[in-house]
């Protein structure tokens, strides 16, 4: 029952199945699993907080990871195709490859905000390189960060850099330009050497400052109490809200480049473990993640509910604060930039795919084309902070009217785009879709797939439904005042 696959986008794919995890696993590992997941930890008591997190990754994350990708597979080309082609050899109407439509939509948005948030990280990549550096040829490489500052010097950076449009601009084009250069050189040569490196590289430095806020501080004990030590009172319908949002779409679910990507795999890589093994990847990032930031965060008495100030502002205080803080800045910040560029990979190649299938472009000119574009929206959203910092483009919505430019992009593709996405695939996979062509593309036994698509066709839905219906109304899990 498997489509007839035309060959896919610039008829590139895969060498191997690790590849793919590789490249997978990338795009779901981004500032999420870093800087957003610690925070709502944080502000959600730990360890009751992370619990309820891992529950949402196995019981509804993992199905829509399989499913995305098993739509990519099996329809054969771009996130549109891809579910027009299912759709029609289902024998339902071609208007679902709406799905891919707002996928890639919401994942070029994304990709837009996206690198000017990652180009902050360039900064302090270049910043904290500087510290390093300087310290080393200074003959004391085990220096503290930024030695000799004061405080507000040190918080004062991430001001400095919001006042200076040229220089956001400036970070943004470089990190759009790295992204660009990688997509166009194709998915072979191009995103899937770029996962081989970065990816192990990411785990290397992930598990090196891991390791060195458990030996360097006494505060290791404590951070793993927060972590693993459940407080179930901290739990309120808001804390339960955040954790499914954030299990859903810590796995780059619903941005175009699942799908994508599947389009790429072969049709002898057996998808279930493969998916299994992605959300496992991702979710060990967020723990680790978690044990990397909170030791330091303990050990200098910050607050881990500080959300992106704890990464640019309150984490620099840290490093000050410690012996060798000039060198694990450094290479905090390095392993940061990798996961950033590995998902902004994954933004970019949804659109830069339809592209080339709708208008047979080369594959080099379709990445410049959208990159640039995602470019130029990204500008607006720099001059936010500094410019134009007081537009606010949604401010007739109540949800948004207190949002800069990149703040109503992130809220809108976050609270309605994304949400809205994950419910139609399952809605269409769990109900329209070909079961048998789909159980073929599981390689599920029936005992195991029958559970899949439980979760997919009944839990899957609801659960996403009601994050796309609190983020559209908040007041109905917030309390008044």
């Amino acid at each position: 029952m498997a489509l007839t696959q035309a060959g896919t986008t610039s008829g590139d794919g895969w060498s191997s199945r690790t590849a793919f995890i590789l490249a997978a696993v990338g795009a779901a590992v981004g500032l999420g699993n870093i800087w957003r997941f610690p925070t709502l930890a944080g502000e959600n008591g730990g360890g009751a907080f992370i619990l309820v997190y891992i529950g949402f990754v196995v019981l509804l994350g993992l199905p829509l990871v399989l499913s995305e990708i098993l739509l990519g597979r099996a329809g054969g080309e771009d996130a549109i195709g891809s579910v027009r082609n299912v759709a029609v050899h289902s024998k339902r109407s071609e208007a679902w490859k709406g799905i891919g439509a707002l996928q890639i939509t919401a994942g070029f948005l994304i990709l837009s905000f996206y690198s000017v948030v990652a180009g902050w990280v360039i900064n302090y990549v270049f910043v904290s390189g500087g510290d390093f550096f300087g310290a080393l040829f200074s003959g004391d490489p085990f220096a503290s960060a930024f030695a000799g500052e004061e405080q507000d010097a040190i918080t004062g950076r991430m001001g400095e850099l919001f006042a200076s449009p040229g220089l956001l601009i400036g970070l943004h084009a470089i990190f759009m330009a790295a992204t660009i250069w990688i997509v166009a050189s194709g998915v072979h040569d191009g995103i899937e050497k770029a996962a081989k490196w970065l990816m192990p590289a990411f785990f290397v430095l992930l598990v090196l400052v891991t390791l060195y806020g458990a030996i360097a501080t006494d505060e290791f004990g404590d951070a793993v109490a927060f972590m693993f030590t459940p407080d179930f009172s901290a739990l309120t319908p808001t804390a339960l809200n955040e954790a499914l949002g954030q299990a859903l779409f810590s796995l780059s679910l619903a941005a175009g480049g699942l799908l994508t990507y599947g389009a790429y795999v072969s049709r002898d890589v057996n998808l279930a473990p493969t998916a299994t093994m992605i959300a496992f990847a991702d979710t060990a990032v967020a723990i680790l993640a978690g044990l990397m930031i909170f030791p330091i965060v303990f050990s200098v008495g910050l607050d881990p509910a500080a959300g992106p100030a704890l990464i640019f502002q309150s984490l620099p205080i840290a490093f000050n604060q410690m012996p060798a803080g000039a060198l694990v800045g450094f290479v905090f910040f390095t392993l940061i930039f990798f996961a950033a560029l590995t998902s902004s990979i994954s933004l970019l190649e949804g659109p830069t795919a339809w592209v080339i299938d709708r208008f047979r472009f080369r594959r080099p000119v379709a990445a410049i084309l959208v990159g640039g574009v995602a470019f130029l929206i990204g500008v607006l959203c720099a001059l936010g902070y500094n410019v134009w910092s007081d537009v606010r483009p949604l401010g007739f919505w109540d949800i948004f009217e207190n949002n800069d430019i990149l703040d109503s992009i992130d809220g809108f593709t976050g609270k309605i785009m994304l949400p809205l996405g994950a419910f139609l695939v399952s809605v269409f996979v769990g109900w329209f879709a070909d079961r048998r062509l789909v159980q073929e593309q599981t390689g599920l036994s029936d005992g195991m797939f029958m559970l899949w698509r439980f979760l997919v066709a009944f839990v899957c839905p609801i659960a996403v439904g009601l994050v796309l219906l609190f983020g559209l109304f908040p007041e109905l899990i917030t309390p008044a005042g």
